[in-house]
C-alpha cells in the first residue's frame, strides 16, 4: 500500500497559513488594545493584554524566519 504524498505547494500552504493567521491575531490584539485603552486601564487588565501582544509578536516573527529558512534550504 502506497502512502499518499502531499504536493510541495499544498505543504507550503499548510505551513504558511497558520503563520498568516498569527499575524492577523496579533494585529487584532493591537487594534483591540488601541480602541479600548481607557477601559483596559480602568479595569487593570491592560498589563495582561500587553503581555499577550509581547509574547505573540516574537513568536510570529521567529516562525516566519524559521519557515523562510526551511523554504530556502529546500525542505519545504
Amino acid at each position: 500500500m502506497q502512502q499518499p504524498t502531499l504536493s510541495p505547494k499544498l505543504l507550503r500552504l499548510l505551513v504558511i497559513f497558520p503563520n498568516v493567521m498569527s499575524y492577523i491575531l496579533l494585529f487584532g490584539v493591537v487594534v483591540f488594545i488601541r480602541t479600548n485603552l481607557d477601559e483596559l486601564k480602568a479595569t487593570d487588565s491592560l498589563t495582561m493584554w500587553l503581555i499577550i501582544a509581547a509574547i505573540l509578536g516574537p513568536i510570529s516573527i521567529y516562525t516566519t524566519f524559521s519557515i523562510a529558512k526551511r523554504i530556502k534550504a529546500g525542505v519545504l
